[in-house]
């Protein structure tokens, strides 16, 4: 008798992507993700599309696990919704809308506000800390 668990242990091993890591309730989340996020953010069809559609290739293990799940750049005027799309990602996907990493680039104007980002260059003040 073949089992659900043999079915995913050779799929598993065809795909490369381990048993446990997609449960059937991340599977329902990624389903409803991009109605989720559509349920937040209005107007916003092509950002909302790319980003599920990055999440699930991500999740699905098509993608170098070595790599992060994905990295957006949300450009824009002020009120079409960067901001809340993301918070509404992280609320979706990780129940949380503080699960993500904000960079306000208005911060980095200046050609030496960089290295806040990337630290000194050589010779510089503090091009040894981390």
């Amino acid at each position: 008798i073949v089992t659900e668990s043999d079915v995913a242990s050779v799929v598993s091993t065809w795909t490369g992507v381990p048993v446990d890591k997609v449960t059937s309730d991340e599977s329902a989340r990624l389903v409803k993700l991009e109605d989720v996020l559509h349920q937040r953010v209005i107007g916003q069809e092509e950002a909302v599309v790319a980003i599920s559609k990055a999440v699930r290739r991500s999740r699905a293990g098509l993608q170098n696990p070595n790599r992060p799940i994905a990295s957006f750049i949300f450009c824009g005027p002020t009120g079409v919704g960067k901001t809340e799309l993301c918070k509404a990602l992280a609320a979706a996907y990780y129940g949380r809308e503080d699960a993500m990493i904000r960079l306000d680039m208005s911060e980095f104007m200046e050609r030496h506000t960089v290295s806040k980002l990337i630290g000194s260059p050589p010779g510089y003040v503090g091009y040894d800390e981390e």
